[in-house]
Order: C-alpha cells, then structure tokens, then sequence
C-alpha cells in the first residue's frame, strides 16, 4: 500500500526586497510541517517559490541598471540561500519566469477565455503601484489604498477582466464547509466579504506602460496581472515538477498570512474552478508578527527584523524552535528578541541541553557499557513519566495535524520537565559512586526517554537533534551517550549598537533580561481591587483571550484576559478575582480592556489568582 500524498506549499515571495520575519515564519512552519508528516509516514512534497513578474521588479531592475530578468535572478540567490541557512528542506522551489509556469498560466487564460470567462473593457479606477492593484472609490482609506495605506493615482485604460462575480454564489456554497479556510475566524472574513458585492477582476495590464509579464496569449498588447499569474503557480508546480516526481493535486495545507487572505480564498479558487480545475483542500491564514509600535513587522515598515542575523547570532535551529514555539498559528504575536533569547536559554540550553549533559556525565562516571534501548520502564520511574514517554508520539501527531506545533512541542517539553524532575529526585551523581547498578537501568530509560524527545523535536531542530541522536547511541543504536558535549550554549542578547551583557551568576531560570527593581512607593501605586466576573465569553478574534464583564465596586467594567486556554467561560462567572482598576484602558484585539486580571504561570497553563467568595467587590487588596 502506497503512503497517503501530502502536498503544502507556501505563498510566492515577491523578489523586490530580502526575506523578513514573517516569510521565514511561514516557511519555516511548512517546513516543520512537511518533516513531521514525513516522519508520520506521508509522501510529502513541500513547494516553495519565488513572485518574479509586475510592476515594483520591473522599476527595481531600472533602477538598478539591469534587466527584470537579470534583477530575478540575482534575488533568487539570495532567497535560496536564506532557506539553505534556515534550514528549510523544500522539494521544489518554482519561480514565476521560469517556462515551465508560464506555459501553464498562457493555457489556463486561454481556456477562460474561450469559455467566455475573460472579457475586455474600459475601466477608470485608482490603481496602486505597490499593490499592483486597482481599488474603487469607495475602497480607498483617506484617500490611499485600502491594504498598505499607500498612495494610489487615478487611471484610464481598456484591460481584460475575469467574471469573478460569475462565481460569487458558487463560492458561497463552497464554503459552507468550514474546513476549507483554518482558524475559522479567517473563515469569516471570506464569508464577510462575499457577502458584499463582488466585482469582476481586472487581470491585464497594457505592455505600454508594463511589459514585463505573461503574455496574454491572444493579445500581445497585454501583460497578464502579477496576482492571477502568480496564484496558478501552486497548480502549474505539479505539471512537470524539476525532479521528474509526481505530485498530488490538489493542494493539502496552503499556507498564507492573513494579509492575503482575499486572493487566496477568493479569486484562486474561483479560477480554479472556472478552469476546471479542482480547489485546495484547505488554506491556513497564520497571524502577524507584530512590533513594539503595534504595527506588523514586514520590509514596507519601519520595524524589519533580518531573519538571518538573528540565525547568525543565536542559531538556525535555535531560531526556528523559538519562532513555531512563541506564536499560536492563526494568532498575532508580538516580536520580541528578548522572549526568543529567553527560550534559547530557559527550553533548550537549561531544561533540553543541561539534562543530556548531566546523563553523559553521570554514566561516564559510573563507566557503563554501551546497552540496548530498555522497552518497559523500571523499578523507580514514575508511572506518569513512563505514560507520558509511551504517548508522546501520540499526542505530537494529535497536535500537529490540527496544526498547533506550539502545543506539541508542549507536550515534548513536558516529558523534558518530568525527567529533570526525575534526576533531581534520584540523585544519580551521588548514586554512582555507592552503588552504580541501582542506577543504571534509571540512566538507560532516560537516555532511551532522551532519544524519543530528540526524534518528535528533529522537525524543529533538524541539525541540532541529529547531533542529540549521534551523541545517544553508538554505531549500532545501544545508549552509549558521549559526555562533554554542549548541546546547547546559554546566550546573551546580542545588539548591533551595544551589546549587553549578562550576569553567568543568574539562574537559568530567569529572564533574559535583567531584573527591573521597584520601590515600595512605586508599588503602591498599583490600585488591586477585588472583582466577581459577571459574564464571560470568549473573544471573537483570539483564542487565548476571555472577555470578562466585572463589578469592581465602583463600576462594572471590561477585562481582556488572556486565560481562555485554562479556563471555560462558563466556571468563571460568580467568581471573585484580582484586578488592578487603575490602568489606561487598551484595546487588546479590537476590544477594550479597563484593567488587569492577575494569574500565574507560563503559556497556556494559567491559574487565576481567586478571591474567597464572600469578598465584596471593590474591596481592596493588600
């Protein structure tokens, strides 16, 4: 029996600048996506690839002196390079100029417009350059493109349009299933905008005025629209892949950020269908990477984070875990250096490194042969260690195909905490030297225990958990560890301006950054009241967030709590909570928030900090 074919692509990355953040995210996560199937025994085939044609190439390559074409290929160099440094293992990567898809997009227009689909009209809107589209009068934001906030000039020219409004009902009932667009909140945003009406889309541009481009093959006055070129890629890919492999259509996860959301689950669906040509099986809009300003991180803002210094810095596989471990897919996340750094060092280099460490050290003191993996646990493994070790796979493969890698990479590091806890408790360093048989059979368990967690993270960390897996076992797979091997070094933030330094003294544990010191004037300033949640509800665009409706005494008033992955909304009302009232109100995810709930703990495992329930709201707290 053949393995099931799995097919992910990401989105075309436009050439006219090097890749940020938020590409790399978005491919890494494909990334790490198409090796966990692979490791779960699908035939994957990973597309990657490169936007090369419109209007913002063309002026690049003027402005350089160059042609479109020699301008493409130098960036494709540069955008293969990157992926090769971050560690992305792409089956194919297809560019837009090459032959291979133009042929295919020249075939798809052709049959759009035999059947009538394509037509040719006079058309005046506002177009933008950027964007490389046209927007109504109506669609304009102070007077500049809905999208980018940018300039946009008035235009007047005969273009061919494809009838997207044709399809606008068939694209309603296709999304009756909700499956097709991942989180449902992106699902929506495609019904809100169906719901309107939905114009025909112009898809030419005149060769006077943008020549570079595919042909429109029945008008060698045109050029085709960079969007509808550049969405048939996903399908011409599989036409006649380089390797001469076959790939499955349709489309199983396409992979987008929600700033494209429309072309995706709009218009390239409606052209696939209308060409015959059968729909991706779902497409998953992942959030944004935000900046300290509160705007997305990207190359048109003033924010830009390099990817590659940061894997120069901290490491590839150290900033591949970092970025699919700080956000949830489908979710903003704030960017912050400091919370990455933090990971490196707390996850990895204390909990993950530290922990082969001191097993090498230990059955390097007790000199123990090389011996086979142990199956059953023994004598003095805790059993709920021992049932987290046997499903791990398990609970991996659960999260992954619901595509929440943050939350599988939870559940590995929670078996990473509980043999920590282990060793703490047993005390093998001490043990070895009395009574080295005690232990060994503890020893070969966690090192075999070690070996699994290095195998569900190698998606992660390819390199980094090959070395884990050659330093485990010998050349015929006993435990056989090899001590004085650093997995994982602590790091310090590293700034281009001045570097700061840390203190080795610190606990592992602690934040990367340092301690901020207050006094007790200044905390005093800080108004905690005690509040009973009226209502609660979940937040319609966050799936961490609760919406709290609370009476603090004084007045009742809204709360933004990040606590929905702990708690139910239904077992929070009637509950009496902390709340610090005195803070600025702030919209948290378009809703506003009038104070602070507080709670312990890390992630998505909360406790909220509960009040007896007899206290009177609006009490204070001392």
């Amino acid at each position: 029996m053949k393995n099931k074919k799995y097919y992910i692509t990401t989105p075309l990355y436009y050439v006219n600048g090097e890749p940020h953040i938020g590409h790399a995210y978005t491919t890494i996560l494909a990334d790490v996506l198409a090796r966990y199937q692979r490791m779960f025994g699908k035939d994957v085939h990973f597309l990657t690839g490169l936007d090369e044609h419109g209007q913002k190439v063309a002026d690049a390559a003027k402005a350089l002196k160059i042609t479109p074409q020699q301008h493409c290929d130098s960036m494709a160099v540069i955008w293969k390079l990157a992926w090769e440094k971050l560690n992305i293992q792409y089956d194919d990567l297809i560019r837009t100029t090459e032959v291979r898809h133009t042929k295919v997009v020249s075939d798809i227009l052709t049959r759009l417009y035999d059947k009538g689909d394509i037509y040719l009209k006079e058309y005046e809107g506002w177009y933008s350059v950027f964007e490389e589209q046209y927007f109504t009068e109506k669609d304009l934001i102070d007077g500049n493109d809905p999208i980018g906030g940018r300039p946009v000039e008035l235009r007047r020219e005969d273009n061919y349009f494809f009838r997207l409004s044709k399809y606008q009902d068939w694209l309603i009932e296709h999304y009756q299933d909700k499956s097709l667009v991942v989180p449902e909140t992106r699902l929506n945003e495609v019904k809100g905008f169906l719901r309107n009406e939905v114009r025909d889309l112009c898809i030419s541009r005149p060769k006077s005025r943008l020549s570079w481009g595919v042909p429109i093959p029945w008008d060698n006055e045109f050029v085709t629209w960079v969007w509808f070129d550049a969405l048939i890629n996903y399908y011409s890919a599989t036409i006649s892949p380089p390797d001469g492999s076959v790939v499955s259509w349709p489309v199983d996860y396409h992979l987008i950020g929600k700033d494209i959301l429309t072309t995706h689950a709009v218009y390239w669906p409606a052209m696939l269908h209308a060409a015959g040509i059968e729909t991706p099986s779902k497409i998953l809009a992942h959030g944004w990477w935000m900046g300290k300003e509160g705007g997305k991180i990207s190359k048109s803002s003033k924010e830009v984070v390099n990817p590659l210094d940061l894997a120069e810095r901290y490491g590839a596989d150290q900033l591949r875990y970092a970025l699919i471990r700080e956000m949830t897919v489908g979710q903003d996340s704030s960017y912050n250096e400091e919370s990455i750094l933090n990971r490196i060092n707390v996850d990895l280099a204390n909990d993950l490194g530290n922990l082969y460490s001191r097993l090498a050290k230990v059955w390097q003191t007790g000199g123990f042969s090389p011996t086979k993996v142990l199956t059953e646990a023994p004598d003095g493994i805790p059993e709920e260690l021992d049932e987290q070790k046997q499903v791990l796979q398990y609970h991996v493969q659960f999260e992954i195909e619901r595509v929440r890698p943050n939350v599988a990479i939870e559940h590995i590091f929670n078996t990473v905490r509980g043999l920590n806890k282990l060793i703490e408790q047993v005390k093998p360093w001490k043990a070895v030297k009395t009574d080295p048989d005690s232990i060994v059979d503890i020893l070969t368990w966690a090192l075999g225990a070690l070996g699994e967690i290095a195998k569900m993270l190698s998606p992660v960390m390819p390199n980094k958990m090959a070395d884990l897996q050659e330093w485990l076992y010998d050349d015929s797979g006993r435990i056989d560890p090899t001590p004085g091997k650093q997995l994982f070094p602590r790091m310090k933030l590293v700034s281009k301006s001045e570097p700061k330094k840390s203190d080795p003294k610190k606990s592992a544990k602690s934040s990367a950054s340092d301690d901020t010191i207050i006094t007790f004037d200044e905390f005093g300033k800080v108004d905690l009241r005690a509040g009973k949640i009226l209502s609660a509800s979940k937040h319609p665009d966050a799936d961490k967030l609760l919406l709290l409706q609370v009476d603090v005494g004084s007045d009742q008033r809204q709360v933004v709590s990040g606590i929905a992955k702990s708690y139910a909304p239904e077992d929070l009302i009637g509950k009496c909570v902390i709340i610090v009232v005195n803070l600025k109100p702030a919209k948290i995810r378009g809703e506003k928030s009038s104070g602070m709930l507080l709670a312990s703990g890390d992630g998505d495992s909360l406790k909220v900090a509960f009040l007896d329930d007899d206290v009177i709201p609006g009490s204070k707290v001392h």
